[in-house]
């Protein structure tokens, strides 16, 4: 596979220097490509550089909107319901974040339900937010208006990728949970569409139920240098875990597109885009009296269960949130490995936006 290592820097400026020709403030610009490159350093490749097109598209189009405020739409103090009134995720999610952060560490507890909010990203982020904050999070994502999941049992497309995310602050050893409930998310499609990772074998299904690692199946036909549309593909992307990705994938549904009030994923889109809703959990250990306990328990069960004698000698037992500090470190020394398709993308819309690449 043919790729292209980018260092840190430069890759974050080329993309805040994107946003900012696209007709972001600075700020806002700076917000998208910290979190995209973020994901890229944690190893979610699905989630980082390679959405720079899109989002650029979506911009443009007037589908996701910049620099905007969420308004809150319901207060109960230790509950709130916000409105992102379809700004990029990575202005508006961290805004109600910031608020479940606020009131948690004053309270003991907050829910926040964001809607109408435009991709947030990778989930994860926010779960290292609240982390940061001595907070542990739990959030439930959905996708109103795009259907791209089939699930169990089914060939037609019903959910979304409905990521779950939970953050956990051990002292010295952060827990970070972080997944898709498909098989793989709608990013890892586009990556190996742009001659990234292949897709783990029956990670697609078509509509005759033949299982596929092809993203045609997701995409339909598509040029090496483009966009891509899921919506020209005839197939899906299957749930994981069979009926239990797929049931978790409906209560993310329920929780943050029904509770939210900001839709799911069908059964029709009349608004023509997408937005995420996310239904975010924080609780205080100092609050509940039991930090103490919580803190040494859980450092003692977190050892107990990374000294489990591997299958592989090679391949250690690894808890939620190893795989990403680990990638995070080799790629913060390295630069970012990006196919080579992915980066033609990237610089084919710098070039369009009269950006020059720094590398």
């Amino acid at each position: 596979m043919d790729m292209h290592h980018i260092p840190v820097p430069a890759l974050t400026a080329l993309v805040r220097d994107v946003f900012v020709a696209a007709g972001c403030d600075t700020a806002e610009s700076n917000r998208i490509a910290t979190h995209l490159v973020g994901a890229n350093l944690a190893g979610h490749d699905s989630h980082g550089v390679v959405r720079v097109p899109r989002y650029v598209e979506w911009l443009q189009a007037g589908h996701v909107l910049k620099d905007q405020t969420a308004d809150i739409v319901t207060d109960g103090g230790s509950f709130a319901v916000l409105d992102g009134k379809w700004g990029f995720g990575q202005t508006v999610a961290p805004q109600a974040v910031a608020l479940g952060i606020k009131r948690a560490q004053e309270n003991g507890v907050c829910i926040t339900a964001l809607r109408n909010a435009g991709h947030i990203g990778r989930v994860g982020d926010y779960a290292e937010q609240a982390i940061a904050a001595g907070l542990i999070s739990i959030h439930f994502v959905n996708v109103a208006g795009s259907v791209l999941v089939a699930p169990f049992g089914g060939v037609e497309r019903r959910f979304s990728t409905n990521p779950v995310a939970i953050g956990v602050p051990l002292p010295g050893r952060p827990l970070v949970l972080d997944f898709a409930t498909s098989l793989v998310a709608e990013g890892k499609v586009l990556v190996a569409s742009s001659g990234g990772k292949k897709l783990p074998a029956g990670a697609l299904i078509e509509a005759d139920g033949t299982l596929s690692t092809d993203p045609h199946t997701l995409y339909g036909p598509y040029d090496a240098v483009g966009p891509r549309n899921p919506s020209n593909g005839t197939g899906a992307i299957r749930a994981f875990g069979e009926h239990k990705g797929s049931g978790l994938s409906f209560m993310c549904e329920m929780l943050a597109g029904c509770l939210t009030a900001g839709g799911t994923s069908g059964p029709i889109n009349e608004r023509g885009r997408i937005a995420n809703g996310m239904l975010s959990i924080f609780l205080s250990p100092k609050h509940f009296g039991t930090q103490a306990e919580f803190e040494a328990m859980g450092l003692r069960y977190a050892e107990w269960i990374s000294e489990t004698r591997p299958a592989n000698p090679a391949e250690p037992v690894l808890l939620p949130g190893d795989p990403e500090n680990q990638r995070r470190a080799d790629r913060n020394a390295n630069g970012v490995p990006l196919p080579a398709e992915t980066w033609s993308n990237i610089l084919a819309t710098a070039t369009r936006l009269g950006v020059k690449s720094p590398v």
